[in-house]
């Protein structure tokens, strides 16, 4: 599964979120410590960003830590917006390539997914193409349950009453929980639009998978983030309840509520 990471705050360096904390996910995914499946992730990795209001992304197939450009290309990329995530496919029925790889991204949103769900070909598959319109499902070019619940999000964003991404979060996994009814499933989301974070953490029929969240953290000053494992040794890091929608803003604004 994949380890994920969120900032929003003042500018500051893909490597100060990205390579240099601690317990970052650079560290994580060779020793992740927290999480119940707590394999190196060695999978791919990804991050995204924003510039001039248009979702970014650098997306590559290999360990984060073969990426021998990282290091300098990081130093030199500054943004108040990070979306990052390395990933560990376990036993993903989803094939290790680019077109599987977080973070996703549409012209206007960035998503990550951390979880899984049981029998995912059978189960996941069939309840999304009864949910998608032709359109969304022919742009779809990987074939894992985060691309499949993008591809959700999309549509329902997209249908006439035009909701915006908290109603809709609240809306597929309202769906999800009907359509899944009987099966095991971890579904901590965590999508932005370039102004807010939003992160759900979500299971159906198990424990929800932890996610964190901090607006207080001396090395990132004046920033807010998200993280499946904290990013550092700070006290200030607390968990999102089971079942809750966290929203962040830059208006020093932190809200919760039950999904």
């Amino acid at each position: 599964m994949s380890r994920l990471a969120a900032y929003l705050g003042p500018n500051i360096s893909l490597s100060d979120f990205l390579l240099t904390p601690e317990q970052g996910l650079y560290q994580q995914s060779l020793s992740p410590s927290s999480l119940q499946y707590a394999r190196p992730s060695a999978d791919g990795f990804g991050f995204g960003w924003y510039y001039k209001h248009a979702p970014q992304r650098y997306i590559r197939e290999c360990p984060i830590w073969h990426d021998h450009n990282l290091g300098t290309l990081a130093a030199t990329m500054h943004s108040p917006l990070w979306l990052a995530n390395v990933h560990n496919a376990g036993d993903s029925q989803a094939e290790i390539s680019l077109m599987n790889t977080q973070p996703f991204h549409d012209n206007l949103l960035l998503f990550m997914h951390h979880g899984f769900v049981e029998n995912f070909s059978k189960n996941l598959k069939l309840a999304c193409h009864e949910y998608l319109s032709n359109v969304i499902a022919a742009e779809m070019r990987g074939n894992s349950e985060a691309e499949y619940l993008f591809a959700m999000l999309r549509q329902r964003m997209q249908d006439p009453d035009h909701i915006g991404i908290e109603a809709a979060l609240q809306d597929i996994l309202s769906t999800l929980e009907i359509s899944l009814r009987d099966i095991s499933s971890m579904l901590n989301i965590i999508v932005s639009d370039g102004d807010k974070i939003y992160a759900a953490r979500h299971a159906t029929n198990r424990e929800c998978p932890p996610l964190y969240y901090t607006t207080d953290d001396s090395q990132f000053p004046g920033g807010k983030l998200v993280a499946t494992e904290p990013l550092t040794d700070s006290d200030n890091w607390q968990m999102i309840p089971e079942h809750h929608l966290l929203v962040l803003d830059n208006n020093n604004s932190v809200r919760i509520t039950r999904l």
